[in-house]
């Protein structure tokens, strides 16, 4: 099985639970489990998130989702041409949050590690950042 989405929103925080619902949609088609529909649903949350405070400081401008499923893998690119990341490896540390007056914990790309098999950063101060996570999808009865 192979399939693609494309998914484009504003970055308001409306939209966070949007992208979760819709992502969790296109995904059943891999008959995934409750557990994974919701890591899946956590990480996305986290990523879009990002992008709406870190990337956008809650300005508003697009937020795109590419979707790609084959075989037993799905895979999420979220992206954003915010203002992007000098550091990857820094903003990548627990704890570490580059909007403490916000009260962030600094952990969402800490929860996209946990609940996905793989993530990925991409990112040019100025041009934007792309999340790239991948999760296999087990195979259940349907």
């Amino acid at each position: 099985m192979k399939n693609t989405m494309k998914l484009e929103f504003d970055s308001i925080s409306a939209n966070e639970s949007f992208a979760r619902v819709t992502v969790a949609a296109f995904m059943t088609q891999m008959n995934p489990s409750m557990e994974e529909v919701a890591d899946v649903k956590t990480a996305v949350s986290e990523a879009v998130t990002n992008a709406i405070i870190h990337g956008y400081n809650n300005e508003v401008h697009k937020i795109t989702i590419f979707g790609k499923i084959e075989n037993d893998m799905l895979e999420l690119k979220v992206v954003d041409q915010g203002v992007g990341i000098e550091d990857i490896p820094k903003v990548m540390e627990p704890m570490y949050t580059s909007r403490p007056d916000l009260e962030r914990s600094g952990m969402g790309f800490l929860f996209m590690e946990a609940f996905m098999d793989e993530v990925q950063v991409e990112s040019k101060p100025g041009v934007g950042t792309t999340v790239i996570m991948k999760k296999k999808i087990l195979k259940h009865e349907a």
